[in-house]
C-alpha cells in the first residue's frame, strides 16, 4: 500500500492507492475537499528509470532533421502528378493515384500496401435540367456543364451531379428556400408558402448539403436545386477564376447528399467481401431528383420567382430582388444514376507503415482523403501530398537508421467525398486493433491553400497543436507559424483557439466512432472552387499557394507533430486542457435548460464536479510526467508502455457501445455533428439533443450516464499515474 497526496489551494488530502490493485476499482474520495479549478500538485514516488531511450537531443535532432526534409519542389511536383485529371471514386483515374501513391511509398522504402473495399456509390445515366418560363413556353434545357478554361486538367470532367440523388423526371413549379434550414421552412410557414409538390431551390452553405435534402424531401419537394450564391464564393468576395480565385457564373459544387458514414449498404459494419447488404430501396438515402448548379443557371430561375419579397436576411448577391414564388419560372429535373449491381465500384485505401524501435504495438496515424469531385488540387491533393511528404521525411530518416519510437501509419482514403466511406470501412473492419493500438490520429483535408494557419482537434491534442507552431516557420513569415498566428491576433494569446471536430472529413471514425484522440492543422485563403472542375494545378499555382510554400509548411507540422507523439516517452495528450474546455461548454448545456425553464428539474453540478475531479487529476498527472521525463534517462519503456495504455483509454471511456440515440454509430459522448446541421459541432451531444427536443428525463438520465464515464476516465488517469510511480 502506498499513498498520494494531493494539493488543492491551500488544503490537501491524501489517497491510499494499492499498487496491486486494478485501478478502475480504486476509489477517490475528495475528503471534503472541492477540487474546482485550483491549481495542483501530486506527489508520486518515482523509481529510477535505465537510460533505453531517445535523449532530449537525440529527440531535437530527429525533429529538426524532420523538418528539414520537405521541400517546395517536391510537394509541387506531387500536387502536380496528383491532380493531372480528376479522379472521382469508382472511376480508373482513382486508380491511378492508388498506384502513384503506393509507389512512392515503396521508393522511399515504406512497406504499403492498398485495402480494397466493394461500395456503393451510384454514379450518373442522366442528369438535365429545364426552364419553363411560362404556360405556353417550349422548355429551355440547360447546359450544366462547366466551360474549359486555359490551363484546365486533362481527362474527362466529373459529371454536374450530387452523390447519393434520387432518380426521377419531375416539372413542378420552383420555391426559394434559403439555405434550406429547418429555420428557412419555418419562415416560409409564416409567410404561407409550401414546398409541397414544388421543386426547392437553395442555396450552399451554412449546412452540410445533405441536410438540405433531407428537409426538403420531408417536406414534400418533389425535387432540389442547389447552387452557390456568389455571396458566398462569388464575385461579391472577389475577382472570380480565370481571374482571380473565386467562383465563376458557370462553376458548379459537387458534393454527397447522403447524412451517413460509410457504404449506405453496410451501415455500422465493414464492406468485405461478402459482408451482409441492406436492399437498395431500404436504404437512407434521398429519394428526391438532386441536381447542383452554379449561380448563373440558377439566375434563371430565381430572377423571374413572383411571390412575396424575401426576408432581408435571405437576400444574395444576383442582381435583383429575391422571391420566393412559387412561379411563374417551372423547372423540369430528369435524374437517373445507376442501379443494381451497377451502383457498385471497388474503392482502394493506401496504407503505409514504419515500425516503432522502441513501442512498436502504438501506432500514430496520419491521413487524408485522395479521391476528388474534380481535378482535386485542394481538396484534397494538397492534404495527401501533406501524408506523403511526411512519410518521405520519416523514411528519410529510417533509412539513416533513426526510425521512430512509436510506429507511424500514413493513409490516403478512398471515396471520402461520398461519406467519408474508406476511412470508416477500413475502422469499422479493423475496429478491435484500431481501439488497441493507435494512440493518435492526425487528419489533412483541402488544408493548404492560403496564408492563414488554422486547425481543429481534440482538446487533449491542442496543446501539442499550438507547440508545433512554434517549431516551424511560417510560410510569410516573419517568424515561426505561431509568431505570425499571434500577429494576426494583435498579440492575444487566448485568441489563438483551434475548432473541435463536429463532422464532414475523415477523422470521424476514429474521434466520434472509436475515442481516439484526432486533430488536424491547415492554411487557407479565399476560394470559389470547392468541390468544381477549377480546383486544378492552375488554380493552386496562380493562387492558392503559387510558392508551395504552404504545403511545405504543412508537411514540416505534422512531421513536427507526428514525430513528437512518436518519440515522446509518455504521449503528449493534455488532459488538464481537456478537462478546462469541456468544463467551459456545459455553459452551453446551462443555456440551454435555461431556455426550457427546467430549473430544479434538471441541473449539470454533478457533471460540473466530475469534470472538476477529472481536470484536478489530469493537472496532476501532468506534473509528475513532467518531473518524470525531465530526470536523467527519462521513462523506462516498460513502464512508460504502461502509462500508455492507460492514457490511450481515456477518451475511449468517453464512448458508449450503444451510441447516441440520434444516431448510434456516433458513440463519443464528447462531441458529434450537429443532427440538425451536419457540419457545426455539438459539445455533450447526448445531453444537448435531449435538451433541443425538451426531454427533461433523458436529458437527466443522460447527464447521469455522463457523469459515470467521465469518472471512469478518470480512473484511466488514475492507472497511468500508478504506472508512473
Amino acid at each position: 500500500m502506498s499513498y498520494v497526496t494531493v494539493q488543492v489551494g491551500r488544503g490537501s488530502f491524501t489517497e491510499a492507492v494499492d499498487w496491486e490493485k486494478p485501478v478502475s476499482t480504486t476509489k477517490w474520495r475528495m475528503s471534503g475537499w472541492a477540487v474546482g479549478r485550483l491549481a495542483i500538485a501530486i506527489v508520486l514516488v518515482l523509481t529510477a528509470e535505465p537510460p533505453n531511450r531517445l535523449t532530449a537531443q537525440t529527440a531535437q535532432s530527429f525533429e529538426q532533421r524532420l523538418i528539414a526534409i520537405p521541400d517546395t519542389a517536391s510537394v509541387r511536383q506531387m500536387s502536380r502528378d496528383l491532380s493531372a485529371v480528376p479522379h472521382m471514386a469508382g472511376t480508373p483515374a482513382q486508380a491511378t493515384t492508388r498506384d502513384y501513391v503506393l509507389d512512392k511509398m515503396k521508393s522511399w522504402g515504406i512497406d504499403a500496401w492498398s485495402k480494397e473495399y466493394t461500395v456503393f456509390i451510384p454514379q450518373p445515366d442522366t442528369v438535365a435540367a429545364w426552364i419553363i418560363t411560362g404556360p405556353r413556353a417550349r422548355p429551355v434545357r440547360l447546359d450544366l456543364t462547366e466551360p474549359v478554361t486555359a490551363g484546365a486538367a486533362g481527362g474527362p470532367p466529373i459529371p454536374p451531379f450530387n452523390g447519393y440523388t434520387g432518380d426521377g423526371d419531375v416539372t413542378a413549379d420552383v420555391v426559394y428556400v434559403n439555405y434550406g434550414l429547418i429555420e428557412d421552412y419555418k419562415t416560409l410557414d409564416s409567410l404561407g408558402v409550401s414546398v409541397s409538390g414544388k421543386i426547392a431551390i437553395a442555396r450552399y452553405g451554412r449546412s452540410f448539403r445533405g441536410i438540405k435534402a433531407r428537409e426538403a424531401q420531408k417536406r414534400g419537394a418533389v425535387g432540389l436545386i442547389v447552387y452557390s450564391d456568389p455571396q458566398e464564393d462569388g464575385y461579391f468576395r472577389g475577382d472570380v477564376y480565370p481571374k482571380g480565385p473565386m467562383r465563376n457564373a458557370d462553376g458548379i459544387q459537387r458534393g454527397s447528399m447522403m447524412n451517413g458514414n460509410g457504404d449506405p449498404t453496410t451501415p455500422s459494419w465493414s464492406s468485405v467481401e461478402g459482408a451482409r447488404r441492406l436492399p437498395e430501396d431500404s436504404l437512407d438515402i434521398p429519394k428526391i431528383p438532386i441536381i447542383p448548379m452554379s449561380y448563373g443557371n440558377a439566375r434563371r430561375f430565381l430572377e423571374p420567382l413572383a411571390g412575396k419579397s424575401v426576408p432581408q436576411s435571405w437576400q444574395g448577391a444576383l442582381p435583383f430582388r429575391y422571391h420566393v414564388g412559387p412561379g411563374p419560372a417551372r423547372a423540369r429535373l430528369h435524374v437517373k444514376t445507376e442501379r443494381g449491381a451497377r451502383g457498385f465500384h471497388k474503392i482502394w485505401n493506401t496504407i503505409g507503415m514504419i515500425r516503432g524501435a522502441r513501442w512498436p504495438d502504438e501506432w500514430v496515424v496520419v491521413g487524408g482523403h485522395r479521391d476528388a469531385w474534380g481535378p482535386g488540387a485542394r481538396d484534397n491533393v494538397s492534404g495527401s501530398v501533406c501524408v506523403l511528404e511526411t512519410a518521405r521525411s520519416f523514411a528519410t530518416l529510417a533509412r539513416d537508421g533513426l526510425r521512430p519510437a512509436r510506429t507511424v501509419v500514413f493513409a490516403t482514403w478512398d471515396a471520402e467525398e461520398w461519406g467519408l466511406i474508406g476511412s470508416t470501412e477500413w475502422v469499422e473492419e479493423l475496429e478491435d486493433t484500431l481501439r488497441a493500438h493507435v494512440v493518435a490520429y492526425i487528419n489533412e483535408d483541402g488544408t493548404f491553400s492560403g496564408p492563414n494557419f488554422g486547425g481543429g482537434g481534440s482538446p487533449s491534442l491542442k496543446p501539442l497543436l499550438r507547440a508545433a507552431a512554434q517549431a516551424v516557420s511560417d510560410p510569410v513569415g516573419p517568424g515561426t507559424v505561431y509568431d505570425v498566428w499571434l500577429k494576426s491576433k494583435n498579440g492575444d494569446t487566448t485568441a489563438l483557439t483551434f475548432g473541435n471536430l463536429g463532422g464532414g472529413s475523415d477523422f470521424s471514425g476514429f474521434y466520434h466512432h472509436l475515442g481516439i484522440p484526432a486533430g488536424g492543422i491547415g492554411f487557407d485563403g479565399p476560394d470559389g472552387i470547392y468541390h468544381s472542375m477549377y480546383d486544378s494545378f492552375d488554380w493552386m499555382t496562380r493562387f492558392g499557394d503559387p510558392g508551395y510554400k504552404a504545403h511545405r509548411s504543412g508537411a514540416q507540422l505534422v512531421a513536427v507533430i507526428m514525430g513528437r507523439l512518436a518519440n515522446s516517452d509518455v504521449v503528449p495528450l493534455d488532459y488538464a486542457a481537456f478537462g478546462t474546455e469541456m468544463t467551459g461548454l456545459v455553459a452551453q448545456l446551462d443555456s440551454g435548460i435555461t431556455k426550457k425553464q427546467w430549473k430544479g428539474a434538471v441541473t449539470t453540478q454533478a457533471l460540473k464536479d466530475a469534470l472538476d475531479r477529472f481536470t484536478a487529476v489530469a493537472r496532476a498527472f501532468n506534473a509528475s510526467r513532467d518531473s518524470a521525463t525531465a530526470r536523467a534517462g527519462g521513462v523506462d519503456s516498460a513502464r512508460a508502455r504502461r502509462v500508455n495504455e492507460a492514457l490511450m483509454q481515456v477518451e475511449r471511456r468517453w464512448t458508449r457501445p450503444d451510441g447516441l440515440v440520434s444516431r448510434p454509430w456516433f458513440r463519443s459522448l464528447q462531441f458529434a455533428a450537429d443532427l440538425d446541421n451536419g457540419y457545426a459541432t455539438m459539445a455533450f451531444p447526448s445531453v444537448n439533443e435531449a435538451i433541443r427536443y425538451a426531454d427533461a428525463a433523458t436529458a437527466n438520465k443522460e447527464l447521469t450516464d455522463l457523469v459515470n464515464r467521465i469518472d471512469q476516465a478518470r480512473a484511466a488517469l488514475v492507472e497511468a499515474a500508478v504506472a508512473l510511480r
